[in-house]
């Protein structure tokens, strides 16, 4: 078994918004991607959603990502 935990992180700020992408490794040594948006509420508090994409599933929700983001591109007319 490799390093447990965090193996990999990057981060987009945009205004409110933060996203996190993180590279994670289980017990088992399986990696995994989370994905986190974090948004400001208020002077010191944060609103934080995930999401874990495990590597198996990777290949599907790439695809299904870039077929949504395909479509908002196209609708900006």
């Amino acid at each position: 078994m490799g390093i447990r935990g965090e193996v990999f992180s990057s981060k987009a700020a945009s205004g409110k918004r933060t996203y996190f992408f993180n590279v994670k490794e289980n017990r088992h040594g399986d990696l995994f991607l989370n994905i986190v948006e974090s948004k400001k509420q208020g002077e010191s508090n944060f609103e934080r959603h995930s999401i874990i994409v495990f590597s198996e599933d990777l290949d599907l929700f790439l695809q299904e990502f870039g077929k949504a983001v395909e479509f908002m591109k196209s609708d900006q007319s």
